[in-house]
């Protein structure tokens, strides 16, 4: 029976191949860019890097389910299942804006218990297994410990998917932009997420997510001591939500906020 631990290792084989790939990869023309949806992009890069990370979880975990952005997106619940987003931050690399990264969390019958963000130009691995705590390579690593919103950092990540809810939208920015040091969105929200968890954000909020974009983030962040949930204070799952995390203090004050 493989631990959290094993899990977490095996993971962070699997995101340095893919990591590697796209180290490697030339960006593909525009011509080849392909629109899933207006505004989000995909290429055989994603597709490759995402038959790459397959092959070596398949080899080193025999009879789990892999759940990928880009060539298996149903969800399963039942044993161990990998939640695989090949390449977090697709436009950025397209425009080679150097924020983006391999994620591939593990969940055992329901449950997440590991966590590998791999910032791929920085050749940073943020890991996490359920017990071991986070690590940044082989650096522990913990939310901040800010509790007043003056001088915080807060991620975000804007609804370009769902234009619809702009304005809920902008209206919690409007908030969180007058009571903090700063709003920042990168484009990639397992990157935000991971930087929750070593204290470089101090909160982080979007509202629509899918699961292989948060799901090795959510692991990262409790391992850290944070605390990540959906706008109604459950804890967050892999799941298509929206999602609100930071450290103990800034979670709730950011969780009102955005609710207010």
């Amino acid at each position: 029976m493989l631990s959290s631990l094993d899990l977490s290792h095996i993971a962070r084989r699997a995101a340095a191949v893919g990591a590697s790939y796209l180290s490697q990869t030339a960006v593909p023309a525009p011509g080849s860019w392909v629109s899933k949806s207006p505004r989000d992009w995909v290429t055989e890069v994603d597709r490759n890097t995402e038959e790459r990370i397959r092959e070596v979880l398949a080899r080193e975990a025999p009879g789990s389910q892999v759940v990928g952005e880009e060539l298996g997106p149903e969800m399963a619940h039942d044993g161990l299942v990998w939640i695989v987003d090949p390449l977090d931050g697709t436009t950025n690399f397209l425009h080679r804006f150097p924020v983006y990264g391999v994620s591939i969390a593990a969940q055992l019958d329901g449950e997440l218990v590991a966590g590998v963000v791999h910032d791929v130009t920085r050749g940073l691995v943020h890991h996490a297994a359920k017990g071991a705590g986070a690590w940044t390579n082989e650096t522990r690593v913990k939310v901040s410990e800010l509790r007043e919103p003056a001088p915080a950092l807060i991620g975000t990540g804007f609804p370009f998917k769902h234009l619809d809810k702009a304005d809920r939208y902008l209206a919690q920015m409007r908030r969180v932009i007058g009571a903090t040091s700063g709003v920042r969105r990168a484009g990639s929200a397992a990157l935000d997420l991971a930087w929750v968890a070593t204290g470089a954000f101090d909160g982080f909020w979007e509202l629509e997510l899918a699961p292989w974009d948060i799901a090795a983030g959510i692991v990262l962040i409790r391992e850290a001591g944070g605390v990540v949930t959906d706008p109604e204070g459950h804890p967050a799952r892999a799941a298509h939500t929206a999602l609100v995390a930071g450290n103990p203090w800034i979670h709730e004050w950011l969780l009102n906020t955005v609710n207010r």
